[in-house]
């Protein structure tokens, strides 16, 4: 099904080169030259963010929410522009866009299209966002049968431009939920599928999130679970079953060679997100293990091989009233400044974001913390133990009188590192095990100020999109992106 057709001089490949390190020849391509010449972009004035009805008892599409961040104008803070899938039970995840900084070099590229994974229809939606940056229009979909035909791939997540302009998309698995057929799909510069990127033979146990440093000639992978598994709800009985992954894949770049598998044992369970730092020259990145509750940093060696150390970890929470004696903080979502100065993750379970200088990569220093959320807020029956003994809730304002919902989760930095946005949905059968409040009331995104000079996280109390209060009723939302780009989809080669 498509609604348009692709016009192919909009994302003609004659400047793009496959080889060397992209399509760098001329100037006034997407994005911006250096990732510190973009933290002198322009403020942010708009945001994308996909919102699920799947598994909240509403059959109804999820849909792409155009939130207003200007806050001179009149609808800041609130949502514009709603655009629905022509589909039902999608879970709309993660995104990405057809191109990026990495093609700063090339005039005929252009970010227009958003390619946004729904990972369990496995359909694939490309979004024109350049006619109407406030009201985007469904350009094309990608059909599952298509992808399943030509690759054997489903349950699409991290979608990736390429300098080569294809598009990479991470798929967790076969279409029968089964974690040994996950890979890496490709897409054409029109979005047709054309293949798989890795080499026969090299698929890693299980797949998730990745992320390219050409320059080290690299790609690094990690491992969630089984879909099988995770799409009907966390088990722990999962994880010793094996259905869930502890790894990370080194891959050659750009060929598509498994290369290296590093296991990460019981420090680094379901290691999610994983980002290099943005300097293209660096060879240290880190993942971000949600149920180890740790930070991973990765790094090359001496002998060029790659190894990892954990650098960062939460300790669980005695705790009463809950399914288990100790909770985790549950490392969901985590992100790197654009100078590599400060990561930010989120403790899901916990309901803190933090802050950390990376200054010294091997040594990150906590330099900003606040509560947003979480099971052990006051007034909440859950209550932790501290070490003392004592018992211990953590105190969460209200935000416009509202109470905050559900733990923070995904989040999203402004180019100049100032502003932290925060959504609290992870996926939708997990929001109703542990979070079924935020399924029968929507979800919430906040608005997070950063202190970029001494370090420091305060929420703004003038920022609140409630998106319980949807037209259609209360939904779920997660991921987050600017039109002209972000911190955690564009590389730089």
């Amino acid at each position: 099904m498509s609604t348009a057709a692709v016009d192919p001089g909009l994302l003609s490949d004659k400047s793009r080169s496959v080889g060397g390190n992209g399509c760098c020849a001329h100037k006034n391509g997407p994005g911006y030259a250096t990732p510190i010449e973009a933290m002198s972009g322009p403020r942010e004035s708009l945001i994308y963010v996909t919102c699920v009805y799947n598994g909240t008892g509403k059959q109804k599409p999820d849909y792409l929410a155009t939130v207003d961040l200007d806050p001179n104008s009149p609808t800041y803070s609130e949502v514009i522009h709603r655009l629905p899938m022509p589909y039902v039970n999608d879970e709309l995840h993660h995104s990405g866009w057809n191109t990026c900084s990495s093609c700063h070099g090339d005039p005929s590229a252009v970010r227009r299209f958003l390619v946004l994974s729904s990972l369990l229809s496995s359909r694939i939606y490309v979004i024109d966002t350049e006619k109407n940056p406030r009201a985007p229009q469904l350009h094309k979909v990608v059909e599952p049968a298509d992808i399943e035909q030509k690759t054997g791939l489903a349950f699409p997540h991290t979608s990736h431009c390429l300098a080569s302009g294809e598009i990479m998309v991470s798929c967790l698995g076969d279409k029968d939920g089964n974690a040994a057929g996950n890979g890496f799909l490709l897409l054409d510069s029109e979005f047709n599928v054309k293949g798989r990127w890795e080499k026969p033979g090299h698929s890693p146990a299980f797949g998730y999130d990745f992320w390219y440093q050409p320059r080290h000639k690299t790609m690094i992978s990690s491992s969630w679970g089984a879909p099988c598994a995770f799409r009907g709800g966390f088990n722990l009985q999962h994880v010793s079953d094996g259905l869930y992954g502890r790894h990370l894949n080194v891959y050659s770049w750009p060929d598509g060679e498994l290369k290296q598998t590093l296991d990460l044992g019981n420090t680094g369970l379901l290691p999610l997100e994983t980002r290099f730092l943005h300097d293209p020259s660096k060879d240290t990145g880190f993942v971000g293990s949600a149920l180890s509750s740790n930070m991973v940093r990765f790094f090359k060696t001496s002998e060029g091989s790659w190894d990892h150390e954990v650098v960062i970890s939460v300790q669980p929470l005695k705790v009463k009233n809950w399914i288990l004696p100790e909770m985790p903080g549950l490392i969901t979502d985590f992100l790197i400044s654009l100078d590599d100065r400060y990561l930010y993750f989120v403790n899901w379970l916990h309901g803190d974001v933090r802050q950390y200088n990376i200054e010294d990569p091997k040594k990150p220093v906590l330099s900003g913390q606040v509560w947003v959320g979480g099971l052990i807020q006051k007034g909440s029956a859950v209550i932790a133990e501290a070490e003392d003994g004592t018992e211990l809730q953590f105190e969460v304002p209200a935000i416009q009188g509202k109470r905050l919902r559900g733990g923070p989760q995904m989040i999203q930095l402004s180019l100049d590192g100032k502003r932290l946005y925060v959504t609290n949905s992870l996926f939708s059968a997990w929001d109703q095990q542990f979070y079924p409040e935020i399924v029968e009331k929507g979800s919430h995104m906040l608005q997070i100020n950063v202190d970029t000079e001494k370090g420091g996280l305060t929420v703004n109390p003038d920022f609140f999109v409630d998106f319980g209060n949807e037209p259609d009723g209360p939904s779920l939302a997660h991921e987050m992106r600017y039109p002209g780009g972000d911190c955690t989809s564009d590389i730089w080669i």
